[in-house]
């Protein structure tokens, strides 16, 4: 408090933002100096602003694991929702995947902040959405491939609860340190059709729940530091079951890059969002799972086809870019090669 009444040194910096405060913080990425709550929380409301996020009155689902950016984004989405009046309904929405010694202590982390924050809560699982857990399929296939049929499923799971709530888009804590990973990656893997969109900050227009990205270019570092800051409740173990996910190679080179140049996670975003696709490329073209009505590029889902799989006891059925079902269970080895697993393809139909 003392250093509060003190006055403020002649030629001080100020706070870009509100410029009255002493500037406390020099941000790497922008050379910007300010107050860091305030140049933290800006940020996002004008990025909210200028991408029409959201529009008022609408209901909007957070996606809340428990972890650092789900947390911080339901806090920052409660105080902006105030401060600026969006007028938005705002949810919880967790995916317990049944794991166990993970996802079950993150959820009593979402259940506090279900009461810190005054937001409700719901709570989708594997195991009643499709009969199985991650601890189970695991035990099943091992930690290899295992991370393919959980994101699989969590998108799913995602927008059925989404359904449920009846919102009208789904608010995902994606930061700008994941986006420029996923932009690698699908450059690394030869995926057009991912590379094509995963730099947009709204997905699933053409869908009955778009997702959107409000920390679309808030780097992690960042949000570490409101979390620890701001005193917030959140959990910080990593998955048991990631520890050789590809992603995690990308997510070391992207930090290295960080360490060495900090605008470099900008610039990626940048590159992804300025790639165009040859109008000689074939894209898949988008359909429905004949099983269970979901968006798929198949007959059958890329879920309906793993959990196929699961259920007949041969779990890697549905491994791989070229792998998939006939209306009939059995393997499409005829299949189109210009459509790429259902991996590539944004959520969509609920009709199931």
């Amino acid at each position: 408090m003392e250093a509060d009444s003190k006055p403020k040194k002649s030629g001080a910096r100020l706070c870009c933002v509100c410029n009255q405060n002493r500037a406390a913080l020099k941000r790497p990425k922008t050379l910007e100096q300010g107050v860091f709550y305030a140049v933290f929380e800006e940020e996002i409301h004008q990025v909210i602003l200028e991408n029409q996020l959201f529009k008022p009155g609408e209901r909007i689902a957070i996606g809340a694991s428990g972890g650092k950016d789900s947390t911080v984004l339901a806090y920052v989405l409660s105080e902006l929702n105030r401060r600026h009046n969006y007028g938005l309904d705002l949810f919880l929405l967790s995916v317990d995947e049944g794991i166990t010694g993970y996802r079950d202590d993150s959820l009593e982390t979402v259940k506090r902040n279900e009461l810190q924050y005054g937001l409700p809560l719901k709570i989708v699982s594997y195991k009643d959405l499709y009969g199985w857990t991650m601890d189970e399929i695991v035990k099943m296939i091992g930690l290899k491939n295992n991370c393919t049929f959980c994101g699989v499923f969590r998108r799913q799971a995602l927008d059925r609860g989404a359904a449920l709530l009846k919102v009208d888009k789904v608010a995902t804590g994606h930061n700008a340190d994941d986006i420029a990973e996923t932009v690698l990656l699908n450059i690394l893997r030869g995926d057009i059709a991912r590379l094509s969109r995963c730099t947009s900050i709204i997905t699933g227009k053409d869908g009955p729940i778009p997702r959107c990205k409000p920390f679309k270019y808030t780097y992690e570092k960042e949000i570490v530091m409101y979390a620890y800051f701001k005193k917030l409740d959140y959990f910080s173990t990593e998955c048991i079951y990631s520890p050789n996910a590809y992603r995690g190679f990308a997510r070391e080179f992207i930090k290295d890059l960080e360490r060495i140049r900090p605008r470099a996670i900008l610039d990626i975003i940048k590159s992804g969002e300025d790639f165009r696709i040859s109008t000689t490329t074939k894209m898949p073209e988008q359909g429905t799972c004949e099983r269970c009505g979901y968006i798929s590029s198949q007959k059958w889902c890329k879920a309906c086809v793993l959990l196929e799989g699961l259920n007949r006891g041969l779990p890697k059925l549905g491994i791989g870019r070229n792998q998939g079902l006939n209306s009939d269970g059995k393997k499409d080895r005829k299949r189109d090669s210009r459509t790429p697993s259902i991996e590539s393809k944004q959520c969509g139909s609920l009709e199931f």
